[in-house]
Parts: C-alpha cells; sequence; structure tokens
C-alpha cells in the first residue's frame, strides 16, 4: 500500500518486474527501483533499503563521470604562486591561462599531465581556476594518439583533429569531431597559492 501512494508511475513497472515481463523501454534508474523494492520486499528493512538506495545513488554520478574521463590518470600534485612566480603572473588577470609541464619549476612528473603533454591552468573568474590535461581526449579514444592541445585564449585547439575545447566551460567541445572533453585536474586557491591536484 505505502509503494502505491509513493511510487504510483513505478506500480507497473514493479509488477513486470515481479512477473518477469519484459519491458525494453525501462530506464536504469526503473530497473534499480525494481531491484530495491524487490530486495526491501525481501528483507522487511527499511535500514536495509536507505542504505542500498544511498550506494546506488553514489554509484551512479561515480559511473557517469567515468565515462567521459579517457584519458588515464597520472599522478598530479603542484603549487602555484601567481603573486610571486614571474612565470604565472598571467594568472593574476580574469580569462587567462598558463601551460605547466614536468620542467616547470623541477616539479618533474607531478607536472607533467599524461605524456608529459603538460597541464593547462586557466583562470575563470576571481576565485575559480580549472585545470586541464593537453592531451587531446578524441584522438586518445579514437586513435590511441597522445596529441597535444594549443592554447589560443579561451580555448585549447587541437592540430590533429581540429577539435575546439572551450576552457571557460569545463574543457568540453565546442566544434569539431570530439565529444569528449578535457581531463579535468582538481584544483584550490587560497588567494595566493592554486593547487592542482587529480586526488
Amino acid at each position: 500500500m505505502r509503494i502505491r501512494s509513493l511510487f504510483p508511475d513505478k506500480l507497473f513497472i514493479l509488477n513486470n518486474y515481479n512477473n518477469h515481463l519484459s519491458a525494453p523501454l525501462l530506464s536504469r534508474y526503473d530497473c534499480y527501483f525494481c531491484i530495491i523494492i524487490n530486495l526491501r520486499m525481501a528483507t522487511g528493512s527499511k535500514i536495509r533499503y536507505f542504505f542500498i538506495l544511498l550506494i546506488l545513488a553514489f554509484l551512479q554520478p561515480s559511473c557517469e563521470n567515468n565515462k567521459n574521463d579517457v584519458i588515464p590518470d597520472t599522478y598530479t600534485d603542484f603549487t602555484i604562486d601567481i603573486s610571486g612566480d614571474i612565470f604565472f603572473s598571467d594568472l593574476n588577470s580574469i580569462g587567462m591561462s598558463a601551460i605547466v609541464t614536468s620542467q616547470t619549476n623541477n616539479w618533474g612528473s607531478r607536472a607533467g599531465g599524461y605524456d608529459f603533454n603538460g597541464i593547462i591552468v586557466y583562470r575563470a573568474n576571481l576565485e575559480d581556476f580549472f585545470a586541464y590535461d593537453r592531451t587531446c581526449p578524441h584522438d586518445y579514444a579514437v586513435n590511441s594518439l597522445s596529441i597535444k592541445v594549443r592554447v589560443d585564449f579561451t580555448q585549447a585547439i587541437c592540430p590533429q583533429c581540429s577539435t575546439y575545447y572551450e576552457l571557460s566551460a569545463g574543457g568540453i567541445s565546442s566544434s569539431g569531431p570530439g565529444k569528449y572533453p578535457l581531463k579535468n585536474y582538481r584544483t584550490g586557491f587560497d588567494g595566493r597559492y592554486v593547487r592542482v591536484s587529480n586526488y
């Protein structure tokens, strides 16, 4: 009775699931719903139902994010001083970027990005910075090539496939064949130092 009042639109799906009928138009969320309700009916425990639902809620977004991240992970962890290091003085202005490589400040591989192509650090506004791997995700996913994108003001452009990536919009492609965004790294800013990492 409580299932009917809480989820009236899912009752048909639940009945089909329990009767083992095929329903080709069910979404993965409807399937999760059916499995969870079935587990709840089998266990009879509201606490178990809650934890199963919570686990599935956390797993779904992480699976979606990993589908778009085609560039393999490499250990990345470095800190930029935008006020004290002349090399990064451009980052004091909104809409500007800097390219960091393994040779920058002798940081080595922790600042090299995938295949030592480097990392783009872009200032989006007064408080937010974005960091992207310079490896073109389209060429890597389609042809297994490691091609460096070049930066042109607020865009990164792949010289191989001619995909344009928007640095101000999370590295998504705005034109060209690429459908994956540039690999994003985590950033933090305290007013002077920008930390870039992948953990």
